[in-house]
Formats: C-alpha cells, structure tokens, sequence
C-alpha cells in the first residue's frame, strides 16, 4: 500500500503544510519521512534551529502539526505523527549545521584522509574555527585551527562526557559556561 493510496500526504506536503509554522517558531524543517507501510501508518518531521528543541517545544510543534495535518481532506486513515531533533549521529554538512554545533565537540574527516577532533568555536565564510588540543593529553594546550568547509569530507558532533578546560571555553567563547549545554 502507498502513502497515497492510505490518504497520506507527500514528504513535500507535509513541508509545504507545516514550514511556516515551525520557522515562526524558530526551527526549519530539515527531513520528513511518511511510512504508509507501518501500522499504524507514520510521519516523522525532523526539525533543527538556533535554540535545542527541548520536550515543551516538541509538544507545541506536534499539537500544531497535527491540527494542520489533520484539516487534509484526504488524510483519514490513523497515523502517528512524530516531531524530533537530528540525532546528535547527524553528520554536519552546512555551515548551518556548524553554526548551531558551537561549542560542541566533532570529529572531522578531511578530504585529505587526516582527522581532526576538537570544538566549534565558530564558522563564518566557510571557514571554520576549531579549538584542538596542541600538546600531550595530560598537558593538553589548546589553540584554534581554522579548517574550510570545503575540505570536510565528513563531520560528526561526539558525545562528550567530560567538561572542557576553562582555556578551551575561553577560545569557544563560552567563558564560565559548559559547551553543547
């Protein structure tokens, strides 16, 4: 059966339908996903802004989305709406994926085969800013590297247990504050 055939709209509707209400709530639409295979059939809208999406905002989002999903005339078979975030697994790919991974700790692939791991401290002009570590793990100095975009092959935001060190907040720009928070 098709999403067309069980009254579900296109991943293009679904965007049409609902951008404008998530850009006035400060988040844009990055992916949709209609699976009319599942049963009860499924649509995931993944959304991404300047500010996390945090479990009051999901909750507005999915009351509208759904209220605004609901007036299709032809979507009148069940269906689970779900509104998330991009996994912290996304790989970065824009600028604005960088812009909004400030002060998070990635680990990127250059077009060259090196990788390099450290912390965004900012990206403007397809040049990113990275704070790296420039010396032995337990003297660790840190310094900013300044990477093209242009030569990331890949970038993917670590999940990062431990505090970063009062030096490398201060080259973030995130002086007395705690990185990716």
């Amino acid at each position: 059966m098709t999403e067309r055939s069980r009254g579900l709209p296109s991943p293009p509707q679904v965007i049409e339908l609902l951008g404008a209400e998530f850009l006035r709530a400060g988040y844009e639409i990055e992916d949709v996903r209609v699976d009319g295979a599942s049963n009860p059939a499924r649509i995931v809208v993944i959304a991404d802004g300047e500010s996390p999406l945090d479990l009051d905002t999901v909750a507005d989002l999915s009351r509208t989305a759904s209220q605004l999903l609901d007036t299709l005339a032809d979507a009148s078979d069940p269906y689970v709406l779900e509104v998330s975030s991009p996994g912290v697994d996304r790989p970065l790919s824009t600028e604005k994926h960088f812009r909004r991974a400030h002060g998070r700790r990635v680990e990127l692939q250059l077009s060259d085969g090196s990788q390099v791991m450290g912390r965004i401290a900012g990206v403007q002009a397809g040049t990113l800013r990275l704070v790296v570590a420039a010396g032995s793990k337990g003297a660790a100095r840190w310094s900013v590297r300044e990477v093209e975009l242009a030569d990331v092959a890949k970038a993917v935001v670590q999940v990062d247990f431990s505090p970063p060190s009062q030096q490398e907040l201060d080259l973030v720009g995130q002086a007395g504050t705690e990185a990716g928070t």
